[in-house]
């Protein structure tokens, strides 16, 4: 379409965007004042005018844009003035950079600081303009050189491609672990797919959360094909060509390096899209219902989802290090940031500020250019970056500096980090959300159609000092010789009604996120540890789950009922257990105690069945800090204790949870908020089914109850070392993906089903406090009893879908964040310290349990191994001398490694899955990372190859004695029959 000038020449050229409406308008008012103010300064000199003031000196106006298209239309439509006196080159304004701007002002205040906050637009040499929806195209830029990237489609082509399903817009989310690959959920039809999207290519410049426009590609290119097309499976197991490209260094032609990191081990496996959104992966592509995952690239931004929060370190080379790197040997091992760095880093000829590169520790985040001025200052920092724009001719986006959180590898500005990274709500609450809270003088007292529970003895169980107490139990002795059980569980939607401000923010928020030295609470604290907390001898409203029960645990009867009650005791595990241990001769007269025992026969015996009908036991490798009661440093590390109490707690809990789920799908069938556990695909589990074999053990895992009966055997088999079997279950738990929260409505009755449970149905109910699912829940059985209408918002499963999305996604981010915490005070505490004053900890010696080999040919000699005393799974690696003359054989069926001594041949020493070995813990620090670093003890001749030379000098343990006696014995015989 054509543009008018202010001449009032018209030129012909592409289509006007808003972004080019509203450059003009502010050009317009440049110019208005510009020209006003000249008058006026006219005026001021003219002696004979009103206005005269022959020292006035007129002011400027600087029309301020990164825009160099908008600057030069600005020069070039502005009339000369009448006097060339009136402004610089006879313009009525002058036009600037941001950058030039800043720069003269911090020429005349070098305080000022402010170079290093200014956006970047340019790359390298050239200067890109920005343009909606084709940012960086290569028609943009002032200079040559080459494009990284294509260039994205003109924002009316676009839109015309929207519009025919050319392309299909969506969100773009990167893999947890990986900028150079994700997907975006698109909808065709009813349906909602995610589309891969691999490589920086295809990827073309997105970020997550970035709004983009895709293109299918051809069904030959979809993943999951026969073996051999382009889109087979070779590809959907990640190939690093294009990674390649991004400076970290193409690795083919040498050994492979293990690059898994020390730390916390997980629980479970890492969710699908499919588990965390509820969306398709794969698709039918033919009669015969063959399924394949769509793949395609981007083609356009929609609109960038640019944080100003990227949160993360400086990499920078110094000229030692880059001379040491071109002189070394070309096959060592170099870090990808460092190369990187090496690449980037740049000195510009302003001699001011130079090209730094910013490595986010959100993985999903790509290296960020900086400019700064601050290049010595910011070493070791971790420092907060705002991403700017993304040019196609540079090979990473371009940011700038916000502000600098603290010193690397401090406790308070690592936790803060964390938080940024996992994109934790931590703000304070709003004013907004506080004014929903009731008054501080208010008092809890019964209300009309609430049931009054106050004289019966209720009671609750947690941990000590526990603050935020959800749930309270009680059982009573009936006159027809049942029992009453009860489960009351915080009335938290009578303080948070549907729809408010501090609904809002509960439902963003999702969950309370608990780290090691801290707690982040979906609700006010006021809510959280006061009026919504079950504490002892106070009143409190509940919702309650009543029922009747034969004392050998048969359900007769169930009822729900607002209440208010009034705890008697709040007890913690370790008193409750107490109380269960306390001989029965001794509670006759004591309530509280009367109480616990029936509770606990009756959990015995819901347990039982729970097992019986194939519910797992699973294990988690979780431990707690001793925290110092001043610094709050680790001094120690322990396992959890469990006790009955806590299985009794948990026991009643998931009766609560399955008999509300089963109340409010009767009543709302299609809207209610449950949650699913997948069965495990047998993939997941096949590397660990392998592994148990080695050691005579069977999995099976066609359903729960098999898998179930195949652990407790193998835990029978295991029984000479007991943590054998613990490992098998931590190991199995990590094969299933998490649970999800979803919609009804949008799955089959079928996959409804809690694996895990052996559940058909299951929600969450028990901890509204922390949870904003089980604040859905409250609504939905709230509704399905009559005592309060279901919210709007509750009645449609498109927003149920969106609200399960994010209880998932919030779910995720805070168990993540609280192994990152975990992780923290574990380098901490085995770095003896944040000054590594050895407070409490240091490097320590422990034993471990191999999981996994490395068997791979040309791979690098490795085991990844579990240490249980603190958690922690690491990478044991080996000395590469080991693997000289074909002396290290790798055994892949047996998932063993075995060393033999040159020449003879003989068996030195040998290492396999499930094997205890003994292992060094310790922390390495280098110019700006710290890492925790597992390094092999025993089999010492593994540790150091050295050592097979002085075997035979070496403390023998009673094994190996008696070993070397009865050789001798028979050398003895054997010289006799000689």
């Amino acid at each position: 379409g054509g543009a008018n000038r202010a001449d009032g020449s018209s030129t012909t050229t592409t289509p006007v965007t808003i972004n080019d409406e509203n450059d003009e308008r502010l050009r317009r008012v440049a110019y208005y004042y510009g020209r006003a103010l000249h008058d006026y300064a006219a005026a001021a000199r003219d002696e004979n005018s009103e206005y005269a003031a022959p020292s006035c000196n007129a002011a400027e106006v600087v029309f301020l844009s990164d825009d160099a298209a908008s600057r030069k239309l600005a020069s070039r439509e502005q009339p000369a003035t009448d006097t060339n006196d009136g402004g610089e080159g006879g313009l009525y304004y002058r036009t600037r950079s941001m950058r030039e701007h800043v720069t003269l002002l911090q020429r005349e205040d070098p305080t000022l600081n402010l170079l290093d906050m200014v956006a970047q637009f340019r790359a390298g040499p050239r200067t890109l303009s920005r343009e909606g929806g084709g940012e960086g195209s290569s028609s943009s830029s002032s200079g040559g050189g080459k494009d990284c990237y294509p260039a994205h489609v003109a924002s009316a082509a676009l839109s015309h491609g929207l519009q025919t399903n050319r392309y299909y817009q969506g969100i773009y989310r990167s893999n947890r672990d990986s900028y150079a690959g994700g997907y975006v959920t698109i909808r065709r039809g009813e349906d909602r797919v995610a589309v891969v999207i691999h490589g920086r290519t295809d990827i073309n410049r997105a970020v997550d959360g970035d709004i983009v426009a895709i293109e299918l590609f051809g069904i030959e290119k979809w993943l999951g094909g026969p073996p051999g097309e382009g889109g087979g499976a070779s590809k959907k197991d990640g190939s690093k060509g294009e990674d390649a490209k991004g400076g970290a260094g193409d690795e083919s032609g040498t050994k492979q390096k293990s690059t898994s990191q020390t730390g916390i081990a997980a629980d479970t496996a890492e969710p699908s899209v499919r588990d965390t959104d509820n969306i398709a992966e794969e698709v039918p592509v033919d009669d015969e219902g063959q399924l394949r995952r769509p793949t395609g690239k981007v083609v356009g931004i929609i609109r960038r989802n640019f944080h100003k929060n990227y949160c993360g370190s400086i990499c920078t080379i110094d000229d030692k290090d880059k001379d040491e790197s071109n002189k070394g040997d070309a096959t060592a091992e170099i870090h990808p940031h460092d190369a990187i760095a090496a690449k980037h880093e740049r000195e510009h000829p302003d001699g001011i500020t130079s090209t730094i590169v910013f490595f986010s520790i959100d993985k999903r985040v790509p290296p960020i250019l900086l400019r700064t001025t601050q290049r010595e200052r910011l070493v070791g920092m971790r420092i907060l970056v705002s991403m700017d724009s993304w040019p196609a001719d540079s090979e990473y986006p371009l940011g700038h500096y916000v502000k600098t959180l603290g010193v690397a590898g401090t406790k308070d500005t690592e936790t803060e980090v964390l938080l940024q990274e996992f994109r934790i709500p931590c703000e304070p609450f709003p004013a907004k959300v506080l004014a929903c809270l009731p008054p501080a003088d208010y008092k809890i007292e019964l209300e009309p159609g609430r049931a009054d529970l106050r004289h019966i003895p209720v009671l609750s169980i947690d941990p000590p000092g526990c603050k935020d107490i959800d749930d309270a139990l009680h059982c009573t002795e009936l006159p027809n010789g049942n029992w009453q059980v009860g489960v009351h569980i915080a009335d938290v939607t009578h303080y948070v009604e549907a729809g408010t401000a501090i609904d809002l923010e509960a439902a963003n928020r999702s969950t309370s996120t608990y780290l090691v030295n801290k707690r982040l609470d979906m609700l006010p604290s006021l809510l959280t540890t006061d009026l919504c907390s079950l504490k002892g001898n106070v009143d409190r409203f509940a919702f309650s789950v009543l029922w009747e029960v034969t004392p050998d645990a048969v359900i007769v009867d169930v009822e729900f009922k607002k209440s208010i009650i009034h705890s008697i005791a709040a007890l913690t595990y370790q008193q409750a257990q107490s109380l269960i241990d306390k001989p029965d001769k001794d509670c006759k007269d004591d309530i509280q105690a009367g109480a616990v025992k029936r509770l606990a026969s009756l959990a015995r015996k819901f347990r039982s069945r729970r097992i019986e009908a194939g519910a797992l036991t699973l294990a988690s490798p979780e431990v707690k800090f001793v925290l110092d009661s001043e610094s709050l440093n680790p001094t120690d590390v322990q396992a959890y204790t469990l006790y009955e109490a806590n299985a009794l707690v948990e026991e009643f809990m998931l009766l609560a949870n399955v008999t509300v789920a089963k109340k409010i799908l009767r009543h709302y069938p299609t809207l209610s908020v449950l949650r699913r556990h997948p069965a495990p695909n047998r993939s997941m589990f096949d590397g660990l089914i392998q592994k148990a074999k080695t050691r005579g053990i069977s999995l099976c895992i066609d359903d729960s109850k098999k898998l179930a009966d195949s652990l407790d055997d193998a835990g029978k088999k295991l029984s000479v070392d007991p943590y054998l079997d613990q490992l098998l279950r931590i190991l199995s738990t990590r094969c299933m993906s998490p649970a999800q929260y979803f919609c009804s409505g949008e799955y089959q009755a079928k996959d409804w089903h809690h694996y895990g449970l052996a559940a058909p149905v299951y929600t969450h109910f028990t901890s509204p406090i922390r949870r904003y699912a089980d604040v859905c829940v409250h609504r939905l059985l709230a509704a399905a009893i009559g005592v309060a209408p279901l919210p709007v918002f509750l009645s449609s499963k498109s927003h149920l879908h969106d609200l399960a999305a994010n209880m998932n996604r919030r779910h995720r981010a805070a168990q993540l964040a609280g192994r990152a915490s975990v992780q923290l005070h574990t380098l901490i505490f085995f770095a003896g310290g944040e000054d590594g004053g050895e407070e409490g900890g240091g490097a320590k010696e422990e034993d471990a349990y191999v999981l996994d080999i490395e068997t791979s040919d040309n791979s690098e000699p490795s085991f990844s191994v579990m240490v249980p005393r603190y958690g922690i799974e690491g990478r044991v690696r080996l000395s590469s001398h080991l693997d000289k003359d074909g002396c290290l054989v790798r055994d892949p069926e047996k998932h063993k490694l075995i060393y033999k001594e040159p020449g003879t041949g003989k068996v030195l020493a040998s290492v396999g899955v499930f094997d205890k070995v003994r292992v060094k813990i310790w922390v390495r620090s280098s110019r700006d990372r710290k890492e925790l670093v597992v390094d092999l003890l025993e089999p010492k001749v593994l540790a150091d190859p050295a050592n097979a030379k002085d075997d035979s000098q070496q403390p023998l343990s009673k094994a190996k004695k008696a070993g070397a006696r009865s050789a001798s014995k028979k050398k003895k015989k054997e010289k006799t029959k000689q």
